[in-house]
Order: C-alpha cells, then structure tokens, then sequence
C-alpha cells in the first residue's frame, strides 16, 4: 500500500457502500483522497458514521455534469481514478432505465474523456459488475472473455460501460505508457454501512431491528457472496502492479469467490439470524417479480494467475465481519471501527495460503 502514499487519488461515489470503504482504506496509506459523488442517502450510511466528509476534500455533484467534472479534474489534477459512481441496483433500473443509462454508460464517458485530456491523470479503474456477461444462468464462472450482455437496463449500462472503456484503451491508450485503464467486475457484495433497498443484507438488518420477519423472495438463487474488502482489495493489488510498472495488466479483471460452492439466499439469511443472535424469516414469492438471474458466478483464475489474487475470508467471516458492523454502529467510532476491521483482513490476506 506504501505506493499509494501522498499520491492525489479521485474516487467517484465515495460516498456509497463501496466507495466509503475504498476511501478509509487509502487513507490508511497515506493518500491525499478527492471525493466526487451525490450526496449520501442516509445519516446511518458508513460514509456519514465515518466522518470521510472531515478527512477528505469532497465535492457533491453528479457523474452526469460533464462541464462539473472537468473541472474537479482540472483543478484537482488526480494522479489515480477509481470510478465507483453508479446507479447500482437491477431493480432500481427497471423503475429508471433513463437515469440507470445515463449515470452508468454516460457517467462513465465522462470520466473516461477527463481521464483522456488530463496530463496529470496516469491510472484510471472502472468498476462495473458481475452481471455484464451475458447470462445464460450457467452454474461455471464466467471468465472476461465471454460475451458481455444484459437483459435489464443495469446490465446492460454496464455492459455497455465496458464497452466504452475498452474502445477508449483500443483507440488512446493500449500505445501510451503513460495512462493505463482497467475494467474490475464483482457484484453481490456484503459488509458494514449498506444500506441500499432490495439487497439481502440491508433488509435482513432493517426487519431485526424492526422485530420484523425478513422477507426472502428467492430463497434458491445463488450469488458470488463476497465481502466488500475482498474485491477492494483486488483493484488496489492491480492499481498498485500497474504503479509499479508491471505489463501486460491491462484489460478487464473478475474478483469473486475462491469457492464454487453456491451459497443461496436462504442459507446466507439463516447465518445471518444466526449471527445477529435474533430473527426469523418467511418466504414470499412472486410470480409478476421483476426478473434477476437465478445463478452468477465468476471465474477469478486470471486474478490468481496474473496477480497472485485470491480472497482469504471463507463465508462464515464474511458474515461475522458484516454483522459485526451492524451490531456496533450505534455505539462506537465507526471509522475505527472500520481501520480495525481492515487491519483484520490485512492480517488474514497476509497470512494466506499461496498454493
């Protein structure tokens, strides 16, 4: 991580789920940390609890005002991007598939072309998704060089933002040893400080407090369930090769699960009840829902192989270090609490099995 340290790093949507995360971490290296993002939804969201608003120079805006973020960039003058900002949720897309296109396709223009024009700008990180494979509900991982897809609006933006980035590296980049672009795809991400609608964790929290039953509406899908350090720890690994001058590193890059155990919703409801120490649970299908894929997986071999990457949490950590969050959010320094948690899982990456 020492490479990132005094190194002026723009993070769009630092003020979500995962970006609140990405951001605490590089302050622990050391960075000088700009934030460009909308404001966050909730006083409970981890960006708030951690007080990123005091320790960072933030600006609100959207990813959609072009004019806004040349400006950031050409003021700030960031060394590295991680493009976080998104409209993240399928079934959101389905309610706003103008603003899900225009914030995840466009957004993601946007910042591809401040990247381009901006000289002091040198590695710039897209973050999309596991869902921009096109899905034929195969229960093998996908690898980056299947066919991308998508058959609701945020798929589909997605796809299209790897799309995008690809044909910016192909025409500006793929010959300039000075700027380097790279897609990272994981999805189905769990921990602290989530609070989104229409995800299993947030509601699982949102009904026990309430002393509500969850309601599970597909018990039998499987996810690629991952902790949300995990794969933030997999794009700062290839940001940091790329600092470090190794080649061949760009292109799109798969971050999931080490397992090909599915996991399904029911169990990771029943462990959460287990691990909250309270709660109980009933399934109510819906035959009109919306549709989202029964099975995601993703094929991390690429990551393992280029880069020595692999997660080290099996599941019933990845369950401990979410609900711990919950259960001490109201009570404790939650940037804190966040540095320990991340301290935790540095231990546990260090301490890995390499073979």
């Amino acid at each position: 991580m020492s490479v990132f340290n005094n190194k002026r790093i723009l993070i769009t949507g630092h003020t979500g789920f995962k970006g609140s995360w990405l951001t605490i971490w590089l302050l622990r290296s050391g960075a000088q940390i700009i934030g460009y993002a909308l404001p966050p939804k909730t006083e409970k969201d981890n960006y708030c609890l951690a007080g990123l608003a005091d320790k960072i120079n933030e600006h609100i805006a959207d990813i959609r005002d072009k004019d806004k973020l040349f400006r950031v960039f050409k003021e700030e003058n960031p060394e590295i991007i991680f493009h976080l900002a998104a409209q993240p949720l399928v079934l959101d897309s389905y309610a706003e598939p103008l603003y899900t296109f225009e914030t995840n396709t466009l957004g993601t223009t946007n910042v591809l072309e401040a990247f381009r024009i901006n000289n002091s700008s040198k590695l710039l990180v897209v973050i999309t998704t596991d869902k921009v494979y096109e899905n034929f509900e195969l229960k093998e991982g996908y690898n980056e060089s299947d066919r991308l897809g998508g058959n609701d609006p945020y798929s589909a933006s997605k796809a299209s933002a790897e799309i995008i980035a690809n044909a910016y590296n192909k025409s500006y980049f793929i010959k300039n040893n000075d700027k380097k672009v790279v897609t990272v795809r994981a999805g189905n991400v769990i921990g602290g400080g989530d609070w989104s609608d229409n995800r299993i964790i947030p509601d699982c929290i949102k009904a026990m407090e309430n002393d509500e039953a969850i309601v599970i509406r597909n018990p039998n899908f499987t996810r690629p369930w991952q902790h949300v350090l995990e794969p933030l720890g997999g794009y700062l690994l290839l940001a940091e090769k790329i600092l470090k001058g190794e080649k061949n590193l760009t292109g799109a890059w798969n971050f999931g699960p080490l397992t090909k155990k599915s996991i399904c919703v029911e169990e990771l409801v029943k462990l959460v009840i287990d691990y909250y120490g309270r709660g109980n649970y009933t399934i109510k299908s819906n035959n009109n829902a919306l549709k989202e894929t029964d099975n995601l997986a993703l094929d991390i071999s690429k990551a393992s192989k280029e880069l020595g990457w692999k997660p080290c949490l099996n599941f019933e950590d990845k369950i401990q270090l979410t609900i711990d969050w919950y259960k001490n959010y109201k009570n404790v320094d939650m940037f804190d609490f966040c540095n320990k948690q991340i301290e935790e899982y540095e231990k546990k990456w260090n301490s890995r099995d390499l073979n």
